[in-house]
């Protein structure tokens, strides 16, 4: 299970890290135990980031992630694949525990990565117009009460994509190395605009991309999900433009 879904893809949150991590020490020479302790954090990363995609295939009811079958569709798996995407979660605890707990960061990084996995999980629900079609929120808040702006797509990219994809791997960085994140916010807030951009180009491949480049097929618009596309056709549509696509959206 974890050679399966842990490595695979480009590794980038990891390497984040690793490569945030070396730049923020100047070229200090590392003991053998720093360099073990910060492939093990890149490593926790990448196993956060396997939890996530595996529970969101299947509420995408995805066919193909990284060029091969989603892991709930793999032979004898099925829903069986709820419980070992925990698992992958429950470990990265068990990870970070063991080694980091005698370090005086340790509980900062607990809180870190709780908070990364609460805007992620909480905002998912957010984004997934499809789940109740004809009184789910985003509708509503979309197309019925007219707010058509990129406010609320910028917060669930925020919670759901930027956090973890881009802040976690600096902010791990910078704890290990004995920073207060509350003294950096011009570099959390940077961080979260590359990430907003990295999901506008995520949603446009989602769609556009071809499956033998990306590794997926992109299952967005079927979804219903609240898409950088969506967004933009609300903001650039009429009234009645936003009233068939309300109505189309609430049929299904």
């Amino acid at each position: 299970m974890l050679d399966y879904n842990v490595p695979g893809g480009n590794l980038s949150r990891g390497l984040s890290f690793m490569q945030s991590y070396k730049l923020l020490i100047e070229g200090k020479e590392l003991t053998e135990d720093e360099i073990f302790r910060a492939n093990t954090l890149g490593w926790c990363i990448e196993w956060l980031q396997a939890y996530f995609l595996v529970l969101d295939d299947i509420m995408d009811n995805s066919h193909t992630r990284r060029g091969q079958p989603c892991w709930f569709r793999m032979p004898k798996f099925g829903m069986v694949a709820v419980n070992d995407g925990v698992i992958l979660l429950n470990h990265v605890r068990r990870i970070l525990r063991k080694h980091f707990r005698d370090k005086p960061y340790y509980l900062h990084l607990l809180d870190l990565f709780d908070e990364v996995i609460y805007l992620y999980n909480f905002c998912l629900i957010s984004s997934q117009i499809g789940y109740t079609p004809k009184v789910h929120f985003l509708v509503f808040y979309f197309c019925i009460g007219g707010v058509s702006d990129c406010f609320s797509y910028h917060r669930i990219v925020q919670y759901k994509t930027a956090y973890y994809s881009f802040y976690l791997p600096v902010a791990c960085a910078m704890l290990m190395l004995g920073g207060n994140l509350d003294n950096h916010i011009d570099v959390k807030n940077i961080l979260v605009e590359m990430g907003v951009y990295f999901q506008v180009q995520d949603d446009y491949l989602d769609c556009f991309g071809d499956p033998e480049t990306t590794g997926m097929i992109g299952t967005d618009i079927k979804d219903f999900k609240c898409s950088s596309l969506l967004v933009k056709a609300l903001e650039l549509s009429n009234e009645e433009q936003k009233k068939v696509l309300c109505g189309f959206i609430c049929r299904v």
